[in-house]
């Protein structure tokens, strides 16, 4: 399962949004997250991914360049 799948999977799980509504291009505030949600939805990465964002990651107002900074991330992070 590829990065992009896991996160629509885990917003699907947690935020009750259909799969089929997500794309990987669109920003996530489309899909109704607030600020708050959005700090949420980081924790649950790190969480699921076993991560750590430095601070709130540049660049990642979609899904697509979420999944793009977990997988800089998980090559950077020693395991």
């Amino acid at each position: 399962m590829t990065t992009l799948e896991q996160l629509t999977q885990l917003l699907h799980d947690k935020f009750d949004i259909a799969p089929s509504a997500l794309q990987p291009d669109l920003p996530l505030a489309e899909y109704g997250l607030d600020s708050l949600a959005l700090a949420e939805l980081l924790f649950t990465v790190e969480e699921e991914f076993d991560i750590k964002f430095p601070d709130r990651p540049d660049n990642v107002d979609t899904l697509a360049e979420l999944a793009t900074a977990i997988d800089r991330l998980r090559v950077a992070q020693p395991t």
